[in-house]
């Protein structure tokens, strides 16, 4: 049986046990923003990151923060593996994934040797936490062009799929360990801004960034027979040819100077795990979402205005062919996309289109919105709506943590 209709088989056993509401849509939703009510719950914290100190050293800081939050997330993968093999998979975890971490690209095999030393988490523990990226997440993503050409970039990710359902609280134990270890990250060299994220402490890759004026880059799982399972397991058996997903999209952020120069690097890559790549950049029609196995790339689906293509959105099925039913959330994404429509797309609606279900579900962590060509800086507290001339304002879903810069938001979401 293939590995995609196993998984296919799960999130069925898993809708129906844990009484989700898997493949059911809601109207779309309109007026959620600004962020409001007492569920709303302040501030992601932001820290700056140098990358002129030694790799060791730069998440210090953070980690020094979020010391706890970390060791509790830990604690709970630690918890959900300690019931396979009798206990025999977290003496794997540390014992032989500290034997890879040499092995890992550099700056981010000696960044996690730092992230292990201050928090006191064994080195192979924080190895396991940098790599399940690669086979656990699925998200929603969505690059828009509106009718004056400006291009905006959107994200909700999801993480914790079978990892532990809370049957008292209805909640996915890993998610909701996951939303306070969201942090927004202004990298800089130089004491410059190279690129910006929101990301997890603890966590050295990118799954979501933006280089300001240049580009904005998110990336989604791709669910396939030649999955992450098979490059982590060939990497560990000394086959190092591709590269770390999230590790790639870091590097693209840090390093490449333009959206052409960044889907290049992206499209031709060797990869450990198939991906969608989704990118967004400064001028029209740059937007597109980039379908690559782990070898090659098989579609690069760009926005076409002269096709009536105003916005690509990708989930975790390829465009072209029809997504599992039971975890449908293109469809109501773009029922709401269209009922919008490009006359009338904002970050204000563009966030109602995320904050419908299922594209927001109970595995959603955060909510991303970004805007790569405004350079504007600016913060607003709640209820008071922000001039979105002059700021950016945070918009909210329930018990929502929001930041704002840039427009460049993240929006943690704490579902009920």
């Amino acid at each position: 049986m293939k590995l995609s209709s196993l998984r296919h088989i799960f999130i069925a056993f898993i809708c129906l046990s844990s009484q989700l509401s898997c493949g059911t849509a809601e109207e779309c939703r309109d007026s959620m923003y600004p962020p409001k009510g007492p569920t709303f719950k302040g501030n992601v914290t932001w820290y700056t990151l140098n990358l002129d100190l030694p790799p060791s050293e730069r998440w210090t800081h953070v980690i020094k923060e979020k010391k706890a939050e970390l060791v509790a997330m830990i604690q709970a993968i630690k918890d959900l593996a300690g019931g396979f093999f009798h206990g025999k998979l977290i003496h794997l975890v540390d014992n032989e994934l500290p034997l890879i971490v040499d092995t890992l690209p550099y700056p981010f095999n000696e960044e996690i040797k730092g992230l292990a030393a201050v928090s006191g988490v064994p080195l192979g523990e924080v190895v396991l936490f940098n790599i399940f990226y690669e086979i656990f997440t699925v998200c929603t993503s969505v690059v828009v062009e509106d009718l004056k050409g400006n291009i905006y970039h959107a994200r909700n990710l999801d993480f914790g799929l079978f990892m532990g359902w809370d049957r008292k609280t209805h909640t996915w134990t890993i998610t909701e360990k996951l939303k306070p270890l969201v942090v927004n990250v202004d990298f800089k060299r130089n004491n410059k801004t190279v690129f910006k994220s929101t990301s997890f402490a603890g966590y050295v890759g990118m799954l979501t960034g933006i280089r300001p004026k240049e580009f904005t880059l998110t990336v989604n799982e791709r669910f396939s027979v030649d999955g992450g399972y098979i490059g982590i397991l060939e990497w560990i058996l000394g086959q190092r040819d591709g590269m770390w997903m999230s590790f790639l999209t870091r590097r693209v952020l840090e390093n490449a100077t333009s959206y052409e120069d960044a889907k290049n690097e992206l499209a031709q890559t060797k990869l450990l795990a198939p991906a969608y790549f989704i990118l967004g950049g400064n001028q029209t029609g740059q937007g597109c979402v980039i379908t690559r196995t782990r070898i090659n790339t098989l579609d690069i689906w760009e926005i076409a205005l002269k096709l009536g293509r105003w916005y690509v959105l990708e989930t975790n099925y390829d465009h072209w062919e029809e997504p599992f039913f039971l975890d449908d959330r293109r469809t109501p994404a773009m029922k709401c996309m269209n009922k919008i429509t490009q006359a009338n797309i904002t970050l204000q609606t563009i966030y109602d289109v995320l904050s419908t279900k299922p594209v927001l579900n109970k595995l959603t962590t955060y909510t991303s919105l970004m805007e790569v060509s405004t350079v504007l800086y600016g913060k607003c507290s709640q209820p008071k709506i922000c001039d979105i001339s002059n700021i950016a304002p945070a918009l909210k879903q329930k018990n929502a943590t929001k930041h704002v810069i840039v427009f460049f938001f993240n929006f943690q979401l704490y579902l009920m």
